[in-house]
């Protein structure tokens, strides 16, 4: 079979899971799902049999530089949309040619970056 033919989950290391599962429940909408050591971590469901793998490693915790997952969604504008009203705001990074609102447009698919309270940064892609 081998992994390019597997099914993989994004992992984020949280300092604090009771602010993690707000965040990730309340503000994301997203739905726990079984597979994670209960009590300890959470897996999230997502599309297509994927998921989000979230855990307690305060020492880890925000220290990555880069995108720990990506969605791409459907309706773009309506999702963004949606996570602003919850709360969210969008990174502006320096030398990117984001909108005012933090969109990427590259030519056929917009992009947004966003941070979790533990300073994780999270990507939403769509047309």
């Amino acid at each position: 079979m081998g992994l390019s033919n597997s099914k993989i989950a994004a992992v984020a290391a949280v300092t604090d899971m009771d602010r993690a599962k707000e965040f990730f429940e309340e503000t994301l909408a997203l739905e726990p799902m079984g597979g994670g050591a209960e009590g300890i971590e959470v897996m999230y469901a997502c599309g297509d049999g994927t998921g989000l793998l979230v855990y307690p490693s305060p020492d880890h915790a925000g220290k990555g530089t880069a995108t720990v997952a990506a969605w791409e969604v459907d309706d773009f504008d309506a999702e963004t949309s949606a996570l602003k009203e919850r709360g969210i705001s969008f990174e502006i990074y320096p030398g990117f040619d984001q909108d005012e609102n933090g969109v990427l447009d590259m030519g056929g698919a917009r992009v947004v970056w966003f941070k979790d309270p533990d300073g994780n940064t999270f990507a939403v892609s769509g047309s």
